[in-house]
């Protein structure tokens, strides 16, 4: 044979043999085809919201979702091990002070403070490059920790003062850069609000998480979801359960009434029967 061609045979042959392994190797560890991915499907039952506190895994809630930096996978676990799934919050369009990556962000990015929270301030997603090797650790870090899915917040930062000059256009390609992140590790992906965009990312998102949308008569524009058999989660925080609870069932949501600094209390799911 010759040996030029034996040898273009053999790399052949190699190249073959690899591409299995590569295909099974994502930014953060392992990936799972789409259909081993956690798929919520409508659903009126209740959730848990817990961003605060020690976790309180006796809420009767079928999933709960709790912070990825501050929640150990020990918590992960038994959460599993009651039957439940659990979902890593991370931010990903604002900076947090008080996170451990912190100075991983250029101080080039760093827009204006979010209202309300003195301790954060808007990134500039349309130069997400700059600090995508920290959201790819916070994501392999909800991996490792054994979550089924990531609640990414802050990704409508379009329709905010920011500092920035964002526009849709930059909101959608960031939004489903994070989406493709998150599912190359194996994980599903929430929506986070962004009601604007809803019809548009429900393609590229497992399910919703919103909050105050029938407070903002915004509940509406998140039926796509529902329509396309994805759960949608979804929080108040001022108005009464007999003022949206049968609207949400009607609308196959999963309410609770939280209050702002969420803790596991207090915790108001609407009646499922």
């Amino acid at each position: 044979m010759n040996s030029w061609r034996g040898l273009a045979l053999s790399i052949s042959l190699l190249a073959a043999l690899a591409l299995p392994a590569l295909a099974a190797c994502g930014g953060g560890g392992s990936t799972a085809a789409a259909a081993d991915r956690w798929h919520p499907a409508p659903t009126t039952a209740p959730w848990q919201w817990q961003l605060q506190g020690k976790i309180d895994t006796s809420i009767p809630a079928g999933v709960y979702e709790v912070d990825g930096f501050f929640v150990p996978r020990k918590v992960v676990r038994r959460l599993h091990a009651q039957g439940r799934k659990a979902i890593c919050y991370l931010d990903v369009g604002s900076w947090e002070n008080y996170r451990p990556d912190r100075n991983e962000f250029p101080k080039s990015v760093l827009g204006k403070r979010y209202q309300g929270f003195p301790d954060e301030r808007w990134l500039d997603i349309r130069r997400f490059r700059r600090f995508a090797r920290p959201l790819r650790e916070r994501f392999d870090m909800c991996e490792r920790k054994g979550f089924d899915a990531v609640e990414p917040d802050n990704i409508n930062g379009y329709t905010n003062d920011t500092g920035f000059p964002l526009t849709a256009a930059d909101q959608l390609d960031f939004n489903r850069w994070v989406s493709s992140q998150v599912h190359l590790r194996g994980m599903s992906v929430a929506l986070k609000n962004d009601p604007e965009q809803a019809r548009q990312l429900v393609g590229d998102f497992d399910f919703a998480v919103v909050e105050q949308c029938f407070q903002y008569q915004e509940c509406g524009r998140f039926s796509p979801f529902v329509k396309a058999g994805k759960a949608v989660f979804e929080a108040e925080y001022e108005i009464a359960p007999s003022s949206y609870c049968q609207r949400a069932k009607a609308l196959q949501f999963s309410s609770i009434r939280k209050s702002y600094d969420l803790l596991a209390h207090p915790w108001r799911p609407c009646p499922t029967a």
